[in-house]
Parts: structure tokens; C-alpha cells; sequence
């Protein structure tokens, strides 16, 4: 991947030479699509000496249903575990990119058990029905509700900036905040959970767009990671 990386690069250093030696005329959409590529390719690469926010921090990924059953299914078949799932492995990568370990864990994974890392969050998709919107909870018995009360702010902030899905505040359940792995797991670990949309009302953002979904989720979890305030 590094050297495929590297082979963009050159591709665009020999654009910009020629644009030096032409004139603006060169001044394409290709090198303008280069450009972009080129921005986006270079904040992943690791850079000698730097070292991340995230470097040495763990975080634990909750696949909803996963390992367990299929979560709520919709008339054509949409089932919420597939949805979770994608979505927590794009989350896994994009955080895995900026240096942090992440575990990616089932349902029901017996590792829950004494979990101990920065950050686990649990995600999952909301029913068939035709609403929109996302919500998040943490324990209402916290033994750390400050400290989870950034990671719920963080979480909102960030997925409703990157996502522009609304929050569904109305809808949390005492299965949100009573969670069963938030009595599980060590009660140091700050923890919180998410439902990413309806499957009925927000069915095309959570089928077609799961990166800009996993984007919003890692944002969050940087977010308070890094002690940035939401």
C-alpha cells in the first residue's frame, strides 16, 4: 500500500513540473482530482518522530447483534447486524489509521468480561420504521458519569456534524441505558452506545454511505480521546 502511495505522489510531483514549465493551460481537472487524492493520501502516512494523539490508546468496537442474532429486520430483509457491522469495521480502520488499538468485539464477546481500554462504544441501528434521526446513552448508573457525559457530547457533536442526521433523543430505551455490556465490563472503561439511524427513514445513508457514518463515529471518539471539547 506504501508503495502504491508513493506511486500517486510521483504521479502528481510530475504534474506540478509540467505546470511549472506550461502555463496554466495544464491547469486541469485531472490535476486538480490529483491534488485532492494527494491531500488525502499524505495524512495517512506516518511521518518519522510524530507521534499520534492516539498512539498507545485502546478502544473496543461493539458489532450490535453481531455473534448473537440479526437485530431488527425490515420487510425486504435489511437486517441491522450487516449495517453494524460495515460500519464498525470502517470505524476500526479509520481509527487503526491514526495509531490506536482497537479491539472489534461481538454482541455478546465473552473479552467483555472486565473490558478495560479508553473507549468502548457500542453501535447499532434503529427499527424499520419511517423516522430519522441518532441517538446515543451512556449507563444510568455510571460509576464515571462525567467522563462518559464527554464521550456522549463528543459523540452527538461529531456525528451529527459529519453525518447532518438530527438526534432522536425521545427514543432512548432502558436497553440503551441499561446496556448490558456497560455492567460488564471494568467500571473505569467509559463507555456509551449508539444507534446510527432508523433502517426504514434513514435506510439510504446507513445502506449507501457507511464511511461518512464511520467517519462521524471515529470523530467522536477522537474527539474525547483527545480531550477536545464537543
Amino acid at each position: 500500500m506504501r508503495t502504491s502511495i508513493l506511486r500517486r505522489l510521483e504521479r502528481l510531483t510530475l504534474l506540478i513540473f509540467l505546470l511549472a514549465l506550461g502555463g496554466s493551460a495544464l491547469l486541469t481537472e485531472e490535476l486538480r482530482s490529483w491534488g485532492e487524492q494527494a491531500r488525502q493520501l499524505v495524512q495517512f502516512l506516518p511521518i518519522p518522530g510524530l507521534i499520534s494523539p492516539l498512539e498507545g490508546r485502546r478502544v473496543g468496537l461493539v458489532a450490535g447483534h453481531s455473534g448473537n442474532d440479526s437485530g431488527a429486520v425490515c420487510p425486504d430483509g435489511l437486517r441491522e447486524v450487516d449495517v453494524n457491522r460495515a460500519v464498525v469495521l470502517r470505524t476500526a480502520e479509520r481509527l487503526r489509521r491514526a495509531r490506536a488499538e482497537v479491539d472489534v468485539l461481538d454482541e455478546f464477546d465473552e473479552r467483555l468480561v472486565n473490558y478495560r481500554a479508553d473507549a468502548l462504544v457500542s453501535i447499532h441501528s434503529d427499527s424499520c420504521i419511517d423516522a430519522t434521526g441518532f441517538k446515543v446513552a451512556r449507563a444510568i448508573t455510571s460509576a464515571i458519569p462525567e467522563i462518559e457525559d464527554r464521550l456522549v457530547a463528543c459523540l452527538y457533536q461529531a456525528y451529527g456534524q459529519v453525518t447532518g442526521l438530527p438526534r432522536h433523543d425521545g427514543s432512548i430505551t432502558v436497553n440503551m441505558t441499561r446496556y448490558h455490556a456497560f455492567r460488564v465490563i471494568a467500571p473505569e472503561t467509559p463507555a456509551a452506545i449508539i444507534e446510527l439511524g432508523f433502517l426504514g427513514g434513514d435506510r439510504d445513508i446507513l445502506t449507501r454511505d457507511q464511511d461518512r457514518l464511520a467517519k462521524g463515529v471515529a470523530q467522536g471518539i477522537i474527539c474525547f480521546l483527545t480531550e477536545s471539547q464537543p
